[in-house]
C-alpha cells in the first residue's frame, strides 16, 4: 500500500475531525486547523508550521514530528511520549500544552516560549540547552530529567527537585530560585 506524501500544501481552517488522510506531509502551513481527537497513528510531519491549530488529546501512536513548529495551538492532553522519537524536534510558541506528556524523550535545544503548560510530565526527559521563555509551569513534573543549561530565567510556577533531576549549568533568576526550594518547605522573603 502506497503512503499518501504531499509537500508544500497551505491548509486553512480544515475540520481533520471529519476526515484526515494519513501519510507524509512535507513543508506544509496548517492555519486555523482542528485535530482534536484525531488519530495520527504513523503520519510523518516534517519542517511543518502549525499556527492556531487545535490538537487535544489527538492520537500520536508513532508519529512523526521532525522539524515542527507549533503557534497559538491547542495541545492539551497530548502523549508526545508516543511519538516516533526519530529526529523528533518541535518548538512551541503562545501555546497550551496542559496535561501533555513527554516522557522519556529527547528534546534537546527544545523552544518553549509564552506556553501554558499546567501539569505536563517531564519524567526522564532530556532537555539539554532547552529554553522556558514566559512560560507557566504550575504543577508540571520534573522528576530524573536531564535539564542542563535549560534556561528558565522567565519561567514560572516551576517546582524542581534539585536531587532528583540534573540542573549543571542551568539558568534561573533570583525572583524563580525559590522554585527549587519547594521541597524543603521553607519561605524566602
Amino acid at each position: 500500500m502506497e503512503t499518501a506524501y504531499f509537500e508544500g500544501k497551505e491548509y486553512r481552517d480544515e475540520d481533520f475531525t471529519l476526515s484526515f488522510t494519513s501519510g507524509e506531509y512535507e513543508e506544509c502551513t496548517f492555519v486555523g486547523c482542528k485535530f482534536a481527537g484525531v488519530d495520527l497513528r504513523d503520519v510523518v510531519f516534517s519542517e511543518c508550521t502549525f499556527e492556531r491549530c487545535d490538537f487535544s488529546n489527538a492520537q500520536l501512536l508513532n508519529t512523526s514530528f521532525r522539524d515542527v513548529e507549533f503557534s497559538t495551538c491547542k495541545l492539551l492532553g497530548l502523549r508526545f511520549d508516543k511519538c516516533n522519537p526519530f529526529l523528533l524536534t518541535f518548538n512551541f510558541i503562545n501555546c497550551q500544552l496542559d496535561f501533555s506528556s513527554f516522557y522519556g524523550l529527547k528534546l534537546k535545544q527544545t523552544k518553549f516560549k509564552a506556553c501554558k503548560m499546567q501539569e505536563v510530565e517531564f519524567v526522564e526527559v532530556d532537555l539539554t540547552a532547552s529554553t522556558f521563555q514566559n512560560c507557566n509551569l504550575l504543577q508540571a513534573v520534573f522528576d530524573g530529567a536531564n535539564l542542563e543549561k535549560v534556561d528558565f530565567r522567565t519561567a514560572e510556577n516551576f517546582s524542581i527537585d534539585p536531587e532528583r533531576n540534573r540542573l549543571r549549568k542551568a539558568v534561573f533568576s533570583l525572583t524563580n530560585v525559590t522554585g527549587l526550594l519547594d521541597k524543603y518547605d521553607i519561605s524566602v522573603k
